[in-house]
């Protein structure tokens, strides 16, 4: 479980990561990366969008706990302020876990490549 500091909520702080963020495709992830452009203080932070393509219900909170737990560990190395949408593909639900991890570091080392340049 992420804590409450670390997390996405506003539709606005979506929208504006996944409009001005760099984004990355990494087998079944979308991971968009919007680095902080102040001297802030707040943890980096992460949401995720995970539609109705999936699956059902039930699928697509097995894939939002994954992500959740993959994108937890990652979070303490990114620059304070940064915010990060994951949006997971139908593939994704038949990744297993550890090729979803494989995923999420491809595509996170990706969008934080892009920004550098």
């Amino acid at each position: 479980m992420l804590a409450s500091a670390q997390r996405l909520r506003r539709r606005d702080d979506f929208a504006v990561t996944l409009r001005t963020g760099r984004g990355a495709r990494r087998g079944a992830l979308v991971v968009h990366v919007l680095p902080a452009n102040d001297d802030t203080e707040r943890s980096a932070r992460a949401g995720f969008v995970v539609s109705r393509a999936v699956g059902g219900a039930v699928e697509r909170n097995l894939v939002r706990r994954r992500l959740r737990h993959l994108t937890r560990a990652r979070l303490a190395e990114l620059p304070p302020g940064t915010n990060v949408v994951v949006r997971a593909l139908p593939a994704a639900l038949r990744r297993p876990y550890g090729q979803l991890a494989a995923d999420l570091d491809a595509a996170l080392a990706a969008a934080h490549d892009r920004d550098r340049r």
